[in-house]
């Protein structure tokens, strides 16, 4: 794995566990740190996390036809 798959790994791990927490607790983790669902930065995390989760199913596509 590369440098860019790492940091997408992390992110995608980060949102699920942000979700997590919403599910079975209500509480939004990101939006907590980083001043509500509407602030810039959790914003800006919200869109990482999104674009590191299309970069994980782009890479798994390519290592299935592999």
């Amino acid at each position: 794995m590369n440098t860019v798959d790492w940091v997408a790994f992390v992110l995608v791990i980060i949102g699920a566990l942000n979700w997590g927490l919403v599910g079975f607790f209500q509480w939004d983790l990101v939006a907590a740190i980083f001043g509500g669902m509407t602030g810039l930065i959790a914003r800006i995390i919200y869109a990482l996390v999104g674009l590191a989760a299309l970069w994980m199913i782009g890479s798994a596509t390519m290592m299935k036809k592999e």
